[in-house]
C-alpha cells in the first residue's frame, strides 16, 4: 500500500496468498490420509461387498479405539481373551452395515475440504455426491495411532455413526445382563 492506496502489486500478492490457501490446507498430513482413505472407501462402495469394505476398515479405521468406546460402560467386562474376536466382529458389523448401505447410497464422487484441528484429533470435512443427485457433508475425525492417521468416527447429517452404534451395543448389553462374550458371539457369527 503506497499512502493508504491499495496498489497492484500489494493486490496481485493478496490474490496469489488467497489461491495458494487451498493448497496449502491440502498439504495438511490428516487430509492427504483421507485422500486415501476416500478413494479405498469410494472402491468399497462401488464394489458394494462385505469383503471390500473390511479391507478399506482394516486400512483406515482405527478398530480397537472404535470397539472399545462401543463398549461404553461395559468396557472393562470384556476379557482380555476375547480382544481381537470383538475387535474382528466389530469390523466385520461395520462392513456389513456399510455394504447394506451401499445398495441405496451409490456414491458418484466426492470432495474434501478443510481439516481443522480438534485437540489431539483432526477433523476433516467432505462432500458426497450420490448417483441418485443427494449430497451429504461427511466429517471425518482422524487421529494418530501408532504413527499413522486412522479414522476415529464419521459424522453424517451431524450423526456420530461411533456413537450411534455404541447405542446399540450398549442396548444388547444391558439386555444381557452385560455379558460381552454374547455381544462378541452375536458379531462373530
Amino acid at each position: 500500500m503506497v499512502g493508504g492506496r491499495l496498489t497492484r502489486r500489494t493486490l496481485l500478492g493478496i490474490l496469489a496468498l488467497a489461491a495458494a490457501g487451498p493448497a496449502v490446507a491440502a498439504e495438511n498430513p490428516a487430509v492427504d490420509f483421507m485422500k486415501l482413505a476416500a478413494k479405498d472407501l469410494l472402491h468399497a462402495n462401488r464394489q458394494g461387498t462385505l469383503a471390500s469394505f473390511k479391507r478399506a476398515l482394516q486400512r483406515h479405521a482405527a478398530i480397537p479405539d472404535i470397539a472399545l468406546y462401543s463398549l461404553g460402560q461395559y468396557k472393562g467386562k470384556l476379557p482380555e481373551g476375547q480382544r481381537s474376536r470383538y475387535y474382528g466382529g466389530v469390523v466385520t458389523f461395520m462392513a456389513r452395515y456399510f455394504a447394506d448401505q451401499s445398495r441405496d447410497y451409490r456414491v458418484a464422487k466426492y470432495e474434501l475440504g478443510s481439516a481443522f484441528a480438534n485437540g489431539d484429533e483432526v477433523q476433516v470435512s467432505s462432500k458426497v455426491f450420490l448417483l441418485s443427485g443427494q449430497t451429504y457433508t461427511v466429517n471425518w475425525q482422524v487421529a494418530k495411532r501408532e504413527g499413522k492417521y486412522k479414522i476415529v468416527d464419521v459424522k453424517v447429517l451431524g450423526f456420530s455413526l461411533v456413537y450411534l452404534q455404541r447405542n446399540l451395543f450398549t442396548a444388547f448389553l444391558a439386555k444381557r445382563n452385560g455379558d460381552v462374550t454374547q455381544l462378541v458371539g452375536a458379531l462373530i457369527q
